[in-house]
């Protein structure tokens, strides 16, 4: 049975998870909507300066080699 969009994003998010934590930083898969993956980043990430670079370089691109419907992500924040 193929995964839908949200369950490929939710497993993707996963698998990246630990190298967040490895930096003392966390994912949180919001929702995925029109096109855009809402994500929370927490601890260490929530106020890091290359937040916006690992959103965008590292956690978006890997999102779109497996879910090309996703054209942006935003951090939802707390």
């Amino acid at each position: 049975m193929e995964k839908n969009a949200e369950e490929k994003i939710k497993e993707i998010i996963d698998d990246m998870r630990p190298y967040l934590n490895a930096d003392g930083g966390d994912i949180e898969f919001i929702k995925f909507e029109n096109g855009t993956a809402f994500v929370r980043l927490s601890g260490a990430c929530a106020h890091c300066g290359l937040q916006d670079s690992t959103l965008q370089d590292s956690i978006l691109r890997s999102l779109q080699e497996e879910v090309p419907e996703i054209k942006e992500i935003i951090n939802v924040e707390i």
